[in-house]
């Protein structure tokens, strides 16, 4: 591992360039490592709300909470569930209640805290356009009627790459993908740049902390070595769990 001169960890994060990427950059230095702050997702937001005959409204994220909050959606007699703790706390400072927060903070959590509940339901689920099928899926395999809302697009901001230079050149030594779309955009970077097989080099070398599985089997399928998926699908839980792997090599 080609970590700097004193040993402190160069450590890329792909979060939207918001508060996110601030506080990761933020939990990074407070870990003793050095960020490489590199936002490969931007926010496309639609202006759409959630359907307003609803049973279950499923969010999956802080930005969709804020998005509807912005577009004006007025919550109802529908069961507002939140994937995980970042986005029920979004919901709430919004002024929305949040009934229900699965015990994992995944679409396969959402799918098991509700599959008893939504057998003849209407479920909308508001989120991005590049949702994963396993939520959708799996609440229709549970009997439920769903409707799917994309409140934004997520593309590739103009300009990002700089960990992909960095870990072209080995001098990156630590990346947390946060996403599959993290992992591809990437890889869109680099190839942009034309060093995609010295970006995927460079990864062999360094430690690959991913937030979760979807993640891991789109790293793998890319041709990423996956060093580490977080215990817990936090980008916290990530960063601490992969400098402590980082460390002890």
């Amino acid at each position: 591992m080609a970590m700097t001169d004193d040993n402190t960890p160069t450590v890329a994060v792909f979060r939207p360039d918001d508060d996110r990427i601030a506080d990761a950059v933020a939990l990074l230095e407070e870990l003793g490592a050095e960020p490489i702050p590199d936002p490969m997702l931007a926010v496309e937001a639609t202006d759409a709300t959630p359907r307003s005959d609803a049973d279950y409204v499923v969010f999956t994220s802080k930005t969709g909470a804020e998005l509807v909050s912005e577009a004006g959606w007025k919550s109802g007699e529908e069961t507002v569930c939140a994937i995980g703790p970042a986005t029920a706390d979004a919901l709430r400072a919004e002024g929305y209640a949040v009934d229900l927060v699965p015990e994992a903070f995944t679409s396969s959590g959402l799918v098991a805290a509700l599959e008893d509940r939504v057998d003849g339901a209407r479920v909308e689920v508001a989120r991005s356009d590049h949702g994963s099928p396993v939520l959708l899926e799996g609440l229709e395999d549970a009997g439920a009627y769903v409707h799917e809302t994309i409140l934004y697009r997520l593309v590739r901001p103009e300009g990002s790459g700089e960990s992909a230079e960095l870990a072209a050149a080995g001098d990156l030594d630590v990346a947390c993908f946060t996403s599959s779309l993290t992992v591809e955009h990437f890889l869109e970077a680099a190839a942009e740049r034309g060093i995609r097989d010295d970006a995927l080099a460079g990864l062999e070398t360094a430690t690959v902390g991913v937030i979760g599985e979807p993640t891991r089997e789109t790293a793998e399928d890319c041709g990423i070595d996956v060093d580490l998926v977080a215990s817990e699908a936090t980008f916290e839980r990530l960063a601490r769990e992969t400098l402590e792997a980082v460390r002890k090599d």
